[in-house]
């Protein structure tokens, strides 16, 4: 082979090296910018509203006077509220007697019941001392100004807000986090100066955040 074919050799070899690595370069900038996106959209709280600071006296459910009442509003098909529930579920268990819980499953109108008890329903029926309910037309969920799915309140036995926001530390993710364990503290009597943590989750009134699709915003 003469040098002018092996250099037009090299030259060819010498080009598909460089479309690889640029090709390669280029899916790593794809993987990178998925996956920021991932961590950043995990992090990002939903919206909280602006709960009740009292008890309000047309809710369908008498305040408890013995113990503190909790309430979550939980879209039943979202996947993020799977933590919320296990995040709950935890805390039961720790404060054993301790808090009055309730979780209201949005139920726009128009649709029927069995739309309502999906898994997330059943997860939370099984919850020790849990009360499961269906909210019809997301009238208690509006009436206390819910806005994300795993939305939770509680107040205390005199009607005051007491805690508002979320129990897990992101979207969809569990473990260890300062919602649970502020609810732990007043469940036990503990006061604390914080009352608020971010709520990570759908949006509660949107009904076309299904099982296994990502959370809208």
């Amino acid at each position: 082979m003469s040098s002018a074919s092996n250099l037009a050799a090299g030259v060819a070899v010498g080009k598909l090296l460089t479309w690889q690595v640029l090709a390669a370069l280029a899916w790593l900038g794809v993987v990178i910018t998925a996956t920021i996106e991932v961590v950043v959209y995990a992090g990002t709280p939903g919206r909280a509203g602006s709960p009740l600071a009292n008890w309000p006296a047309t809710c369908r459910l008498p305040l408890d006077r013995n113990r503190p009442t909790l309430l979550m509003f939980a879209h039943p098909r979202c996947p993020c509220t799977r933590a919320s529930l296990g995040e709950l579920e935890l805390l039961m268990a720790r404060c054993q007697g301790q808090i009055s819980a309730h979780v209201f499953f949005l139920r726009p109108a128009g649709l029927a019941q069995v739309w309502v008890q999906t898994d997330l329903w059943r997860k939370a029926a099984a919850i020790p001392g849990v009360s499961v309910h269906c909210d019809d037309a997301g009238l208690e969920a509006r009436r206390f100004h819910a806005q994300t799915s795993g939305q939770t309140l509680l107040y205390g036995q005199n009607g005051l807000l007491m805690f508002e926001g979320g129990i897990t530390i992101s979207r969809g993710h569990s473990g260890d986090n300062p919602g649970r364990s502020l609810l732990a503290g007043l469940a036990r009597g503990v006061r604390s100066s914080r009352t608020k943590t971010p709520v990570f989750g759908c949006p509660l009134f949107e009904i076309d955040c299904d099982d296994g699709a990502k959370c809208k915003e």
